[in-house]
């Protein structure tokens, strides 16, 4: 038997933003069969991530490095506008709208075909594990971003 390795769902970067498809599953609706509210941060999380390795970086080098690094939110508006429910196909969109020395922030939203459902503007600051503290984003990475 020939077994193919099965590709991740990727998204792509188009018009300055990085677009992730994300189906709703079961598991991600609660007892009144929407999508539990956390879970919508769990989806932004998962495209911030795939955004990044769209980029051509390799977060796990960071973590596997003498001095650690990575990316952690330090803060995170959400605006819940209208529910997911089971089975829906969303898109989550991710821009980085502002950058600094060590911290960016990125808009995101959450949408199902037309409908907006969810807005998130989070901001994540790059830091060295080691000691915990802000440090600055690596050029090429930080030019990446832009």
């Amino acid at each position: 038997m020939i077994i193919k390795p099965i590709s991740a769902t990727v998204g792509e970067i188009k018009d300055n933003k990085f677009l992730f498809p994300v189906r709703v599953y079961y598991e991600d609706t609660d007892a009144g069969g929407i999508v539990y509210y956390a879970n919508y941060l769990k989806f932004a999380e998962r495209a911030r991530t795939e955004y990044i390795r769209a980029l051509g970086v390799r977060q796990q080098d960071a973590l596997e490095a003498e001095d650690k690094f990575a990316f952690v939110v330090r803060h995170c508006e959400v605006d819940y506008q209208a529910p997911a429910v089971l089975d829906d196909e969303l898109v989550v969109s991710c821009q980085v709208v502002e950058i600094g020395g060590a911290s960016c922030t990125m808009h995101q939203e959450i949408m199902r075909a037309d409908k907006l459902l969810v807005t998130i503007d989070v901001k994540a600051v790059y830091v060295s594990l080691k000691n915990r503290r802000p440090v600055r984003i690596p050029k090429e990475l930080s030019l990446k971003l832009v």
